[in-house]
């Protein structure tokens, strides 16, 4: 019995349509990528070169005025260097405060998914609002932490929380790691229910303790997941402006200025849009060239 072999006219307009069906699909996207995002990096790239104030004035090309005028600022350097401090800071403490927590919920008891949704509530709290929150906490004439210093005796005068350099610091990590935690939490979790139980059990029959299981076993396995941790941890820290524009404004004396903050004050403060563009296209260059490592490295490290 011979099969009839399928007619190509007949295959050929079902095939455009699905084809036309995923482009329809695709439209939506690739549009809100083209608006929001191609064509401001266009703009950017190009206000980068030009003389561009934002109010008034001529506009023209200045390359490469812009760019020399953004690396020879005296606030550049201290910024890069507190943002890479406060960067490794955070990324170490919430990394590894969201792998604690993580194990402590990954088997299902009573009461366990009562705890997931407490670490995890934070996450849901805008960071300008809990950073509104936590400048409320810390003030030291009306909030609640330092009258409660005194009280229990710890203190004999209200704390400034953000008064110094060191405080302003890690007054913000705190901040951060008790927003942030519950949600990469969620992400190791999930990397978490995916080992096969199975693992364990064998590593369990063999003797192996709970330190060397967690050594062996879970940290290898869970690569992917703090790799993912990782990458978004390191990304957004260096991306930080809302908790120190709300907590300390850059200061004390300009010691907790962020990159990014230093973007805003060309901005918006000096109204020199073009050299802030420039600062810009050099963070997202810096950016760029951080995850290339980050996932070359990773790649390396998953390959046998």
């Amino acid at each position: 019995m011979q099969v009839k072999a399928p007619d190509r006219a007949a295959a050929t307009p079902r095939w455009r349509s699905r084809r036309l069906q995923g482009l329809g699909y695709a439209a939506p996207t690739a549009l809100f990528v083209v608006v929001f995002f191609l064509l401001p990096l266009l703009l950017v790239g190009q206000m980068s070169l030009s003389d561009w104030p934002l109010l008034a004035g001529d506009q023209g090309t200045n390359a490469p005025k812009n760019y020399t005028d953004a690396t020879g600022g005296t606030l550049l350097w201290p910024a890069i260097r507190f943002t890479l401090l406060y960067t490794v800071i955070v990324t170490v403490v919430l990394l590894a405060l969201a792998l604690l927590l993580a194990l402590l919920v990954q088997r299902s008891r009573p009461g366990t998914g009562l705890f997931r949704t407490v670490y995890f509530l934070p996450g849901a709290l805008g960071l300008a609002s809990a950073s509104l929150l936590f400048w409320g906490l810390y003030s030291p004439t009306t909030g609640p932490l330092s009258h409660l210093l005194e009280r229990t005796g710890l203190t004999d005068e209200p704390v400034s929380f953000l008064g110094t350099p060191t405080s302003a610091l890690l007054s913000t990590v705190f901040l951060v790691v008790w927003k942030f935690a519950g949600f990469y939490m969620l992400i190791l979790l999930v990397g978490l229910q995916n080992i096969p139980q199975e693992v364990y059990e064998a590593a369990r029959t063999d003797g192996a303790s709970r330190g060397q299981i967690l050594r062996s076993i879970t940290l290898p396995l869970l690569r992917p997941s703090l790799a993912l941790s990782l990458l978004l941890c390191v990304t957004g820290s260096l991306l930080a402006f809302d908790q120190f524009y709300v907590l300390t404004k850059g200061g004390p004396d300009n010691s907790t200025v962020t990159v990014v903050q230093l973007i805003y004050r060309e901005a918006f403060q000096r109204l020199n849009l073009g050299t802030a563009a420039a600062l810009s296209v050099i963070v997202l260059a810096a950016l760029l060239l951080l995850n290339f490592l980050q996932f070359r490295g990773l790649r390396r490290t998953d390959a046998p």
